[in-house]
């Protein structure tokens, strides 16, 4: 019987009686009351506040290094789009970022955002357009030399029409991935967000071209009702 994060069975009379339910409130779109009682009844939600987290969607990139062992201690990281900063505070420890793992290398974890990112301890936090000329060079040059990850949970605005944003979302992977490519240590791994849609196998391709093996997960903390994924693409050949 499939549970939630907080240990609770998903299916029975009991889970539908503890269902939060929003009625639709003057100034607020139906949308809008829809997003809202999907947040007030997510497990991960929820238990991301029991933990400190600043978002669900750190439990997608716990899931995915507890597979794959890219977050070790020692690897320097680059979070891009890191807003609201989840992956960063996911990152620091397994990294050993503050060094309090005694006998354990000290990582580097580097978050990017073009939006000002509150402070993460043990993060270094940029305020930058990856995209602007030069970003890779500063990378470089804030992180000390290569990277061993490259890491991204960016997603564009929603146009709220389904192709539009799968073809933006890959446009934004495909910067994502020529960043990492200049930035990566031979034998990193690049960690993205991509939309299910058709247009990804060009980025697939890519991908396979400049790195061992590339494998495109489905996290259980994304939504089942979401069509987003993660590509995974481990050693990296330089």
């Amino acid at each position: 019987m499939a549970k939630t994060p907080d240990g609770k069975n998903t299916s029975g009379r009991g889970q539908r009686d503890l269902k939060v339910k929003v009625k639709t409130a003057r100034g607020r779109t139906t949308s809008s009351t829809r997003w809202l009682q999907r947040q007030l009844n997510d497990p991960y939600v929820k238990r991301a506040k029991v933990d400190g987290y600043r978002g669900r969607a750190a439990y997608k990139i716990l899931e995915l290094d507890d597979r794959f062992h890219f977050l070790v201690p020692g690897a320097r990281v680059v979070d891009l789009g890191c807003a609201p900063g989840g992956w960063c505070q996911v990152a620091v420890p397994r990294v050993n970022a503050l060094g309090d793992r005694a006998g354990k290398p000290v990582g580097r974890v580097l978050g990017i955002d073009i939006q000002e990112v509150t402070p993460v301890a043990g993060a270094e936090i940029h305020q930058l357009d990856f995209l602007s000329d030069g970003a890779d060079a500063l990378v470089k040059d804030w992180l000390g030399g290569p990277a061993d990850v490259v890491m991204s949970d960016m997603a564009a605005a929603s146009s709220g029409h389904k192709q539009t944003d799968h073809l933006r979302i890959i446009a934004l992977c495909e910067a994502a991935a020529d960043l990492a490519f200049d930035v990566l240590e031979e034998g990193g791994t690049f960690v993205a967000k991509v939309l299910a849609g058709g247009a990804e196998q060009g980025l697939q391709l890519l991908l396979k071209q400049r790195f061992d093996k590339v494998v495109n997960v489905k996290p259980g903390a994304s939504r089942a009702d979401s069509s987003e994924k993660f590509v995974v693409a481990t050693g990296f050949r330089g």
